[in-house]
């Protein structure tokens, strides 16, 4: 579960750095360029793919590692 949730957030973050960087004008070539809410919404996906990937990789202090 752990690799599958690392690959999500890994994606999740590249595709809102993309979406961030076209939605403030560095990346041309879509409709996405130049929208304010694009920059917003990579933004958002950032942060969910790095809390993401802060979750799958927390190891409880409870459990014995493996």
């Amino acid at each position: 579960m752990r690799i599958v949730l690392n690959v999500i957030a890994v994606l999740l973050v590249l595709a809102g750095g993309l979406w961030f960087l076209q939605g403030i004008n560095i990346l041309p070539g879509s409709i996405m360029t130049g929208q304010i809410k694009w920059a917003i919404y990579g933004a958002i996906a950032i942060v969910i793919g790095i809390g993401l990937l802060v979750a799958a990789n927390r190891t409880s202090a409870a459990s014995p590692p493996k």
